[in-house]
């Protein structure tokens, strides 16, 4: 018999949506990835690295080139100088990134707070490195950091706090004034941090992004990680990086060298290419992906689906107490799936103890014009 290291983990639910979507001929709004192309000065750049022959392995560190042009970006949008030979790692996805952040500081015994509702990666990775998650919920409806709860779930045994903004799944933000309450809290004690990032340049209304790497204090014990993935439309490229001060990097790269060794070489090529010729674009992406925000948003304005419009990432909470009050979240997005032709993700998910009275789902809006259109014409009609 096998006695699993991780027994309360089955198939995840964004599997199991995409999996029906594609059963049903549903439009799938749930797995976030968009249904277009990234740049397609990027693409043309994987195909000449390929036939230039740049296909085999990548530093483990990744490549110089990229790694720089990450330290390149920090410097013009943070106003903060990162090391790029000691400082960023390439990873092959943030997944990955996490995971490696986790299993190179958590030991057995240790607890690492996050917040519901939080990313279903966290979890398992920290059950994975002998550590206990302990889990501080968000508020109801903006989905703020309680502090006074955080401040409860300290103790001696907390080695890690897993931020992550723009958060998924709600959007919310975290503030300067929420870094320096958490440094304040955190000062006398031996934790680390994992800043989840990917979401970066998603945030909208003229916000700018609150960095954990332009908080001095903080940034000085964190693990701060993003992806190229979400920022250039090539989530299946599963590529992404960390950045953290030298001696956290180093134990970082220690686990890093066992799970993959290296992220995949033309992809990392080509990336360094667009990021060096095109910087504006991750300028351009708050405007780009805010005008599919408010399409959506301004088509749903018809449906008996209520919502406020989400201040960063490319998913859209909406609640449908209005539509159905006998159906929790999983069976609603099961239904509006195979009744309605709409996949959802059910917010309960991303909760240990789901707050009953919610009725939520999560929609991805990172997706063509026609598709949202088709999609906002079908939820309006329920």
């Amino acid at each position: 018999m096998i006695r699993s290291k991780l027994p309360n983990v089955g198939t995840t639910i964004f599997t199991t949506m995409s999996q029906l979507a594609v059963q049903t001929g549903a439009l799938n709004l749930s797995q976030g990835f968009p249904d277009f192309n990234g740049p397609q000065a990027l693409l043309d750049a994987v195909g000449r690295h390929v036939a230039a022959g740049h296909n085999q392995y990548a530093p483990m560190t990744g490549l110089p080139a990229l790694r720089q042009q990450v330290a390149a970006k920090v410097a013009r949008l943070y106003g903060v100088q990162v090391d790029a030979d000691h400082e960023v790692t390439i990873t092959p996805g943030a997944t990955e990134a996490i995971f490696c952040a986790i299993q190179a500081v958590i030991q057995a015994g240790d607890e690492v707070i996050v917040f519901d509702p939080c990313y279903d990666s966290y979890e398992p990775a920290v059950e994975l490195a002998g550590g206990r998650c302990v889990h501080v919920q968000l508020s109801d409806g903006d989905f703020r950091i309680d502090w006074q709860a955080f401040s409860d779930a300290l103790s001696p045994r907390t080695r890690m706090v897993i931020l992550n903004s723009p958060h998924n799944p709600s959007g919310a933000l975290i503030t300067r004034e929420d870094l320096d309450q958490l440094a304040q809290l955190i000062a006398e004690r031996d934790i680390y941090l994992v800043s989840d990032e990917v979401y970066e340049h998603l945030i909208y209304d003229g916000v700018r992004h609150a960095s954990v790497l332009a908080h001095e204090q903080l940034a000085a014990r964190a693990f701060v990680i993003s992806s190229f993935g979400k920022t250039y439309h090539v989530t299946g490229w599963k590529t992404g990086y960390v950045i953290a001060p030298p001696a956290l990097s180093a134990e970082l790269r220690k686990v890093h060298q066992y799970v993959n060794f290296c992220g995949v070489t033309p992809l990392q090529c080509a990336l360094a290419d667009f990021m060096a010729e095109h910087p504006e674009h991750v300028e351009q992406l708050p405007g780009f992906y805010q005008a599919k925000r408010d399409l959506f948003c301004d088509l749903l304005q018809g449906s008996r689906f209520t919502f406020t419009r989400t201040p960063g990432t490319y998913f859209q909470l909406v609640d449908y107490s209005q539509i159905r009050t006998d159906l929790n979240d999983v069976d609603m997005a099961l239904w509006l799936t195979r009744e309605h032709g709409v996949a959802s993700i059910p917010v309960s998910v991303f909760y240990q103890r789901p707050i009953p009275e919610q009725r939520l789902l999560r929609l991805c809006f990172a997706k063509r014009e026609e598709t949202l259109r088709h999609a906002a014409e079908k939820l309006c009609a329920i």
